[in-house]
Order: C-alpha cells, then structure tokens, then sequence
C-alpha cells in the first residue's frame, strides 16, 4: 500500500540531497503524525546543528527543493523549523481506490527465513507456556510469507535425551499394553510422572533407564522401536492442539532433537578443528568471548559434557550449521522464552566464531511469561500447568455462552464460537509486546469493547452486515472513493498505512504492532459508521464511495486478522 508516511520519506530525503548534497538523501526526515498538521517533519532540526545553520533556514531550502505538489495540498514551516505536511484529499482517496481495485499488494520473494517455534517435548502435554511461542511464530510466519518471503517452519520438538531411557523402561515394566492403553486414552502426563517417580525412587530402574538411552543412542532396532512408538502417540495429540489452535505447523515443519543427533559428532570436530572449542576438565567447551560468570572468569558452553553427551547447546549449534549451510538460511528466528536469552546470546556468539554465521542474522524473539489474575505463573488450583487443550475448549465454550441469546442454529453458534473463543485467545496474547508478561483473562478477552479480537471481529461483521442490508456484496464496491467528511478522510488515510505495518513488523518481529494498527482501523470505522451514513447517503456516488472504503475497511481487518492466525465469523 501507498503509506503516506513511506511516500512523503522518501520525497523529503529527495529533497535533502538536492538541497545539501546526496550523502544527506539517506537521512532520516524524522515524519511523523502531527495534530497541526497531517504529518511533521522535524530533520531541519536535527540538521541545522550538523551544517551550522539555523533550523529554520534549513527548512526553507528543504521546502525549496521539495517535490510534493501531487501529494500535498499544503506544506509550511512552524515554530524553530518544523515542516507541517497536509495531504491532498484526493491523493488519499486515488490510492485508496487503487488499493481497492487492485488488491491489498505484498512484495516479491526476498530472503529466506528460518522460524523456530512452538518446540513442545513428546510424552508431555503442552501446557499454557506453549500458547505463546506457538502463536507467535506462527504470526511472523505468515507475515513473512505475505511479503514475499520464503519461510521455513521449524518445530524443535524435544524427542531425544535421557527421559526416553526412563519412559521406554517404565513401559516395559508395566507391560507394553497397558501403556498404550494410558497413553491412548491421552494421559500422558500421567504415564511421565509416574516414570519419574520410578526414576527418582529406584535407583535400580534408574540405572536400567541410563542404560536404555545408551542402547536408543546406539540405534538398538527395539529401544528405537518403541521410542517411535512415543513420537507417534504424541504427535498425534500435538496435532490436534494445532488444529484447534488453527496454526500452519505440519509434520514437514518437524525438526526434532533427534533430527541433528547425527550431525553432533561432526559438528564439535569442526568446533575443535577450528580452535573454537577446547577441552576442559574433562569435557569440550567453547568460551564465546564477553561472558563471564560471577567469579569473572569465563563462562563455558558445554559442546560436549565429560560422560560424552551432548546437551541443548550441541543441538542448536547443529542446527545453526545445517540452517545456514543446507536450508540457505538468510535470517533465523528463535521464539523461545525470554529465560533462555544467555543460552541464545553464547550459542549465536560461538557460531559466529565457527563462521557459521557471517552476515546472516540470527534472533532470540523473546517469549514472556503467562500469569494468572494473582500476578503468579498461571497455574491450576492445584499449582499445575494449565493444559493447552483444556484452557482452549474452556475459551471456547465461554464464548457460546456469550452467543447464547443470539437467533442462530447449533452448527452456526458452535462455529461462531470457536473462532470468538480462539480468536480472544490468540489476539490477547499477540496484542502484548512477545517479551512481556500479561495476565490471563478471559472476562477482557471477550469483550465486545477495548482492543479485543471480538472488538476487531465485530467492526468486520458490521461491514458485512451493511453489504447484506444493502443487497450489496464487498465484490461489487469499486469505487471511486472520495473522501469529503473528515471521518472518511481520517479512515482511507489509516487503510493505507497497512502494507508499511506489515514490513515493520516483520523487521522488528514485533506481532503486537499489527494488533495496535488493526485496532486503529476499527476505531476509525466505528467513527466513520456513526458520521457516514453508507446506505442512506445522499446521493448514489457517496454511497458507492463509501460502500468501496467499507470494503477497503473489510478487506485490511479480514486480511490483518488473518495473519495473526484469527478467522473472522461471518456473523456475530
């Protein structure tokens, strides 16, 4: 989309290399919104101290080169040197009517990013705490795929290591059957703390445990047998978690610990080959240059621990290698909680110093915590976590009591349900900056007021009900549109910041800025819907005008929502 932001950036930054010479054409011209004026442009500020001049005059040469005429109606110095930039109205409503007509544009194909998230563990259910790096990745997944970039979904399940001795022994104790029975029936929290607690109590079956993992490590045909037993059993269940949490994440996306088990051996002879990791005190360490710990001196990143296993850190700098190397990678997005930040800060450190990381750039998108109305971790009344599964049918099934006293069948009112309820749980989550912690709650998620995805579903309803009441579909509003009412203006002028957003967001992978936008869009629609009568304009082109800003309207929400993983209902 034509941001007006974006467009009158790049005229002004024209007129600085004109007026000062082309190493100023890459300045930034400091636009912002302005209540004088459409937008502000506070750079011959900034630049009257680097030239020596006044502001002031720095402005007037701007102005003097500056090329605006098409998009501006009207351009003047305020103040010490700022610049007040008002927009031609029918600028706004040619590009919004292109917009309309030609479709909400993405770009074209432009780098290669690997998205690492979701990770659950097999033989655990997933609990609240994967909400959150599941639907977050899966927004920037879409996001970057909207803009023309190829995505490469990466699910890093935890489907190696030393639990699966202690699960695979405490099978066959109680007999292969009924443990499948157990697991069958989906308790498969149960079945793993009460092989834990076998671990912990019998150091005979622990020892029994320790031996299995070696012989699974080893590639045994029957520990390996019933250990793909486990992953099949729990990828069923997490497949259904997806499908009803309605993210893109399939069995192609796997890429579990298993998966770079072979390439770990490999992966610390290249370290110790190049110097980068060196033994010490029995076991292979890299020491990435800048952390120290609390006694000052440096901190290791175990690559190899002194009983020759491998550990988190062996497998991520594997994947780093193969991400690069084999997928191509040109950026890698880690959405993994923030705990996990001085992990990710040595291991990207020391893969830089493999040189496995050159000018591609690797990113720990930090997941926050989710709380409960105490300011606690959310846990049950019993202090567990929250199974996913459970708090996703109870949003649901909150939801229909909402619908209760609408006039709809059972079909529609489940439907409607479904994507109210998981909808007000995805939007709250993603309308929070990933790195903070929110409170979960599901009397404000559902609320039909305040920046809510009911809220947001509700504005693209009304829409729909307007095209329904006027025997109109969005299909037949083309346009033109003129914006003539300030509320008009004020809502075209908002539509066309969408595809900027979008590239912000995937730069800063940064979901919560999409919510804040669409949230915009809304509340401009709703002041555009009491000040703009659609189907009783007062004549037939201010109706087809406003009937084709309804569709823009309908067509950024339905599109914006999408891509945070929300299915909008036609009806509420």
């Amino acid at each position: 989309m034509s941001d007006p932001q974006l467009v009158l950036t790049e005229r002004v930054q024209r007129a600085l290399g004109a007026a000062f010479g082309e190493e100023y054409s890459s300045a930034d011209p400091l636009i912002r919104p302005s209540q004088f004026a459409d937008y502000q442009a506070n750079v011959a500020l900034s630049l009257g101290k680097r030239l020596r001049r006044a502001p002031r005059e720095v402005a007037d040469e701007i102005v003097s080169h500056l090329d605006v005429a098409d998009v501006c109606a009207n351009v003047e110095i305020s103040g010490p040197g700022f610049l007040n930039l008002t927009l031609r109205d029918d600028w706004i409503a040619g590009e919004a009517t292109r917009e309309l007509r030609e479709g909400l544009r993405a770009g074209g194909e432009r780098r290669t990013v690997v998205i690492d998230y979701s990770a659950p563990n097999i033989a655990k259910e997933m609990h609240v705490g994967h909400l959150r790096t599941t639907i977050v990745g899966d927004a920037l997944a879409r996001i970057h795929e909207r803009l023309g970039d190829r995505v490469i979904r990466q699910n890093h399940l935890g489907d190696w290591g030393t639990q699966f001795g202690m699960l695979i022994e405490y099978m066959l104790e109680i007999g292969e059957d009924v443990a499948r029975a157990q697991l069958a029936s989906g308790e498969i929290n149960e079945f793993y703390q009460a092989a834990r607690s076998r671990f912990d109590a019998d150091k005979e079956f622990a020892d029994r445990s320790r031996r299995r993992v070696v012989l699974l490590q080893g590639g045994d045909e029957t520990t390996l047998a019933l250990w793909r037993e486990f992953v099949d059993d729990s990828l069923a269940y997490i497949n259904r978690v997806y499908d009803k949490l309605g993210v893109t994440l399939t069995d192609a996306d796997l890429a579990g610990e298993s998966k770079y088990n072979p390439m770990l051996a490999d992966t610390i002879e290249e370290l110790e080959a190049k110097g980068v990791a060196v033994e010490s005190e029995g076991a292979i360490c890299v020491f990435p240059p800048g952390f120290t710990g609390r006694d000052d001196q440096p901190l290791p990143l175990i690559v190899r621990k002194s009983d020759g296993g491998y550990g988190y850190a062996t497998t991520d700098l594997a994947a780093i290698r193969h991400r690069v190397r084999d997928l191509r990678a040109d950026q890698m997005l880690y959405v993994v909680g923030a705990d996990q930040s001085l992990h990710f800060q040595m291991v990207f450190a020391a893969a830089r110093e493999a040189g496995w990381l050159t000018g591609q750039r690797a990113e720990h998108i930090q997941i926050g915590m989710v709380l409960g109305r105490d300011g606690k971790r959310f846990r049950t009344r019993s202090g567990e976590s929250v199974k996913l599964m459970d708090l996703l049918d109870e949003a649901v099934e909150r939801a229909g009591k909402v619908l209760a006293d609408r006039d709809y069948d059972e079909e529609t009112r489940n439907e409607i349900a479904q994507a109210v309820g998981i909808g007000a749980v995805k939007y709250a989550d993603l309308s929070v900056n990933h790195a903070s912690e929110y409170i979960f709650d599901f009397d404000r998620m559902l609320a039909l007021t305040g920046n809510t995805a009911p809220y947001l579903m509700y504005a693209a309803v009304r829409v729909r009900s307007i095209f329904r009441r006027g025997g109109f579909t969005p299909e037949d509003a083309r346009g033109p549109i003129v914006v003539g009412a300030p509320a008009e203006r004020a809502l075209a002028k908002q539509l066309l910041a969408f595809g900027s957003v979008l590239t912000q967001v995937a730069e800063t992978s940064e979901p919560h800025r999409l919510c804040a936008y669409l949230f915009d869009v809304a509340q401009a629609f709703a002041t555009f819907f009491e000040e703009c009568p659609v189907l009783k304009a007062p004549d037939e082109a201010t109706r087809d005008s406003r009937l084709a800003l309804s569709a823009l309207t309908l067509d950024v929400l339905v599109t914006g929502l999408g891509l945070l993983g929300i299915t909008v209902p036609e009806r509420m």
